[in-house]
């Protein structure tokens, strides 16, 4: 579909002829680049941050504002009793450090560069449809927030709600991660858990007078490594639960048999459980390998929420109409859970193949990018 909208296509959206949406269409990957182009590593996000403002404040049917570093937009252009829905469009200014890949490379169709995927093809689809839809089927609001990169509490969506909340009212919200232009629904939870091991120190010529920690780990590596994960599906997307080592610490001594060994665990798990669900999933099954005795023990270090994936919403459902395409789990965690643990349905939808998310080959295509814009466009116009 073309995201122009001409007379006919107007009409045929049930938006004003004409006024629909303004000028011709955008250079996408040239937006791109100049995005990449401006540097905005986790915690550096002002001068992007300048750059989106500037871009917005152009649209007089947006009212633009600033909060610290993160730029938000919206339209006010009805009451609420005839136009009872308003749809926030979502994206992250920050990047993580370069990788030899600091300035953006257009060749043919495609724009190379750090954030091309991650995310600044998306915000760049999300600014234009924004900015040329004029006169949308619904209310809209734009968020480009900092710090989404690293971790959660410096969030530029924690700033926003703890100082200008009102921002965040939305019947419905979309992320604009890379997910190729396919709905990505929901996003998995994580947890961190601390596995604590323990043993009796002896000296390494005399083993036997202890109990080493460190080898009293291969019972719970074994299990975890054959660990097998759920697939729940959910909204007709399948989800699937993980359950990793990401890090083992112990040892006293080159000639100490060891008393301690500590075992990090990530486990991403579905929707359909809360945190302490999964938690104790997790206890469960890792307790055969565990002896009191000896003082192991597990526990629950950091939490991340899980998304639904909120299909049925009208909004949503009318997402995944636009895109021409099934929709697929998220089985990554994004901000979409921000904003569901908050009474809002939300998706991931944006440009750019996830595969290549904070890699140096990171990269993004015209035709990718006009996709995803045309459907952002389809949506505002159309509505749900």
């Amino acid at each position: 579909m073309s995201a122009g909208l001409g007379p006919d296509a107007a009409a045929e959206r049930g938006t004003p002829a004409g006024g629909a949406q303004a000028g011709g269409e955008p250079d996408l990957l040239g937006l791109t680049a100049q995005l990449v182009d401006i540097p905005s590593v986790s915690h550096e996000e002002a001068a992007i941050a300048d750059h989106v403002q500037a871009m917005l404040a152009s649209a007089p049917h947006l009212e633009v504002a600033r909060i610290g570093n993160n730029v938000v937009a919206r339209t006010s252009l009805a009451g609420r009793a005839e136009r009872p829905m308003r749809l926030l469009l979502a994206g992250h200014l920050d990047t993580v450090p370069a990788n030899g890949n600091e300035r953006a490379r257009v060749s043919g169709d495609t724009c190379r560069g750090l954030g091309s995927t991650d995310m600044k093809g998306g915000l760049t689809v999300m600014i234009e449809a924004v900015r040329r839809v004029t006169v949308p089927a619904l209310d809209v609001t734009f968020i480009a927030y900092v710090c989404e990169e690293v971790e959660q509490r410096h969030s530029g969506l924690l700033e926003i709600e703890a100082s200008a909340p009102e921002w965040l009212t939305a019947d419905a919200a979309v992320l604009g991660e890379p997910t190729a232009s396919i709905v990505e629904a929901g996003c998995q939870g994580a947890l961190r858990i601390g596995v604590e091991i323990g043993g009796e120190r002896a000296h390494t010529a005399r083993p036997w007078m202890g109990v080493n920690a460190i080898h009293r780990l291969s019972d719970v590596l074994g299990a975890v490594a054959a660990y097998e994960g759920r697939r729940p599906v959910i909204d007709g997307c399948e989800y699937r639960e993980a359950l990793q080592a990401v890090a083992v610490s112990g040892g006293v001594a080159n000639n100490v048999v060891p008393d301690s060994a500590r075992l990090v665990l990530n486990h991403r798990f579905a929707p359909d459980r809360t945190g302490d669900e999964a938690f104790e999933a997790i206890c469960a099954f890792v307790a055969p390998n565990l002896d009191e005795s000896h003082g192991d023990s597990i526990r629950l270090e950091s939490t991340v929420l899980a998304a639904p994936p909120s299909l049925g919403h009208q909004l949503l459902a009318r997402l995944v109409e636009s895109s021409g395409a099934a929709p697929r789990a998220k089985l990554g965690w994004t901000d979409v859970s921000f904003f569901a643990s908050r009474g809002v349905p939300a998706a991931n939808f944006g440009p750019g193949d996830p595969a290549l998310a904070h890699s140096a080959g990171e990269r993004v295509e015209r035709a990718d990018l006009d996709r995803a814009y045309s459907v952002l466009c389809d949506l505002l116009a159309r509505g749900g």
